[in-house]
């Protein structure tokens, strides 16, 4: 568990969104390299999805289930808001298809699917099991109700909850931790892409997850790496995603220099904000970072690459358009790769 004193426990209705928590801590020490309202319990929103898939690579790690086993797609299921696949009662899709589309669009339908999976067909009962395994990790302040972060009020966390359950995802699964970091997946001929802004604009973020609601504000939760030290970020809050971006970025800033990590230039240019938190603006490179605004009601889609810098890259594709998935590294570029729509209807 990490170190530091906890604050007395705000009621599970208490949220102030707008108003920002946050947490970073070394992910390979445990040291609390900085912290504000870290104790505060805040709607979690779809950091939600980091215990799902927790207890989906846990299940893998057992046996108890494979990537390529099918998970059914129940009307419970397929009722979830968006963010979703629109995933349409009684078809199917793989346990690896549920895991991408949670770390790439964030995906409820999925998110409720793999939880009825994992929870013997009930979301309530995967939601007690979700909240059984916060407190096996020292998350005291955690209390789980679905497997999304669609909103309910019991459903609360907080910043320094989320860092331990971060940081045991990145000790306890370092085989599945890469998924956090796919930039997009294929899912029925349509292009998914990943709503974390951190991976394109951070230099050494490789996951993990963003999250967004009215009454939660602008989440986000990421993991940056510089040489051989390793930083978990926690940000609950936020107005709206450049802000949040910009303070995940600073914070980082600030504990890879406490750590004496290289020092490394990036398209941020953080200010502070004469306020009671600690906002910031961000002046950014436009033809290098893009923020999209109007957040959808569960999710956000954020920053994107430059169209040449899109071609230029390989990356990792999983063409998911059967049950089957495969993966082959081929060019992103305008002639392989369209944008999909906002919505899939599988």
């Amino acid at each position: 568990m990490f170190s530091g004193v906890w604050m007395a426990s705000t009621t599970a209705w208490a949220q102030y969104a707008g108003h920002i928590s946050s947490f970073v801590a070394d992910a390979n020490t445990g040291q609390v390299l900085s912290a504000q309202d870290a104790d505060l319990e805040r709607y979690p929103a779809s950091l939600t999805k980091l215990m799902t898939l927790y207890l989906a690579f846990r299940a893998l790690d057992e046996d108890k289930i494979s990537l390529d086993q099918l998970v059914p797609i129940s009307i419970h299921a397929a009722s979830m808001e968006p963010s979703k696949l629109g995933l349409r009662p009684g078809n199917y899709i793989t346990v690896e298809q549920a895991i991408l589309a949670l770390v790439t669009k964030s995906a409820n339908d999925a998110a409720c699917a793999l939880g009825e999976l994992l929870g013997g067909g009930s979301e309530e009962a995967f939601g007690q099991i979700m909240t059984q395994q916060a407190r096996a990790l020292g998350m005291d302040h955690t209390t789980f109700k679905n497997a999304s972060g669609l909103p309910d009020p019991e459903q609360v966390t907080t910043a320094r909850d989320l860092a331990t359950l971060t940081r045991h995802i990145i000790q306890d699964f370092p085989d599945n931790y890469h998924y956090f970091g796919v930039p997009y997946f294929v899912f029925h001929g349509r292009v998914i892409n990943n709503h974390d802004p951190m991976l394109k604009i951070y230099p050494g973020a490789d996951g993990l997850k963003t999250g967004y609601t009215a009454s939660a504000g602008h989440n986000l939760v990421t993991s940056a790496q510089r040489g051989d030290v390793r930083l978990i970020g926690v940000v609950l809050g936020a107005h709206n995603n450049p802000q949040r971006s910009s303070i995940m970025a600073n914070i980082l800033d600030d504990g890879f220099a406490r750590e004496g990590a290289p020092v490394v230039t990036h398209p941020l240019v953080l200010a502070r904000a004469s306020s009671s938190y600690p906002a910031h603006t961000v002046r950014h490179r436009r033809k290098t970072v893009r923020h999209l605004a109007s957040p959808n009601a569960s999710e956000v889609a954020e920053a994107s690459l430059s169209t040449r810098h899109r071609k230029a890259r390989k990356v990792r594709i999983l063409h998911s358009s059967s049950v089957n998935a495969k993966v082959r590294l081929i060019p992103l570029n305008t002639r392989t790769v369209k944008k999909s729509a906002h919505r899939n209807k599988g």
